[in-house]
């Protein structure tokens, strides 16, 4: 009788049917809790603006070495003996500034499901943002002066240096946009390689606006 009765219990003691229900649950919740997202920004757009931030910042300290030379230091700009090539500056920036409106031109197809302007305008900003840097370098060969020659030397260089690697890295990402357009990878609701590139482009031809009316024209 007492080993029907602890025969009964048994089951009950070891835990039943409800306790290995509840320690199931428990191993269902095994690890850290999902992240809470308190922002509706996407991660992807989020790290692209916190980078564009920290490019400022970047810029910000060539800008400040080049008023310190020029109204600090009461440098002439250009340096004596020395004349930048506005024309063609200003022939390159206005490649530079149409390529914001292919740019533009792609993310408006991409959301509007337009493959095809979403594909030209890609391959447009390329082709644009290719002479553009083709454009600069040639420049560099015939300026007639070299960094090490004098501080306006370093700092015309320095900045323009510094968004021409800007240029190429944005070219890169153009690249493979466009590469992946062209096999079909974006949708209206799935755009993010085309948006987040398109971003850094428009910044580049913000950053070059300031740097071409601060450097060739002031």
């Amino acid at each position: 009788m007492e080993s029907a009765s602890l025969g009964i219990q048994g089951p009950a003691r070891h835990g039943g049917p409800r306790h290995h229900e509840d320690h199931a649950s428990h191993e269902d919740h095994h690890g850290p809790p999902e992240a809470n997202r308190s922002s509706r920004v996407e991660p992807a757009f989020l790290g692209m603006l916190l980078f564009i931030i920290s490019e400022i910042m970047l810029f910000g300290a060539f800008f400040t070495a080049y008023f310190f030379i020029r109204v600090v230091g009461g440098a002439e700009w250009p340096a004596p003996g020395t004349e930048l090539p506005k024309l063609i500056a200003g022939v390159n920036t206005a490649i530079l500034v149409s390529s914001s409106f292919t740019m533009h031109w792609a993310q408006t197809g991409v959301k509007n499901e337009n493959r095809r302007a979403l594909r030209a305008g890609l391959l447009a900003t390329l082709l644009l943002g290719s002479t553009f840097l083709t454009i600069q370098i040639n420049e560099y060969v015939f300026l007639g002066f070299a960094p090490s020659d004098h501080a306006q030397g370093s700092i015309f260089y320095g900045l323009t240096g510094l968004h021409g690697a800007h240029v190429f890295v944005g070219l890169t990402l153009l690249a493979f946009a466009t590469t992946r357009a062209f096999r079909g990878h974006f949708t209206a609701t799935e755009h993010r390689g085309v948006e987040v590139p398109g971003i850094y482009w428009h910044f580049v031809d913000v950053m070059w606006l300031i740097v071409y009316t601060a450097v060739y024209l002031v």
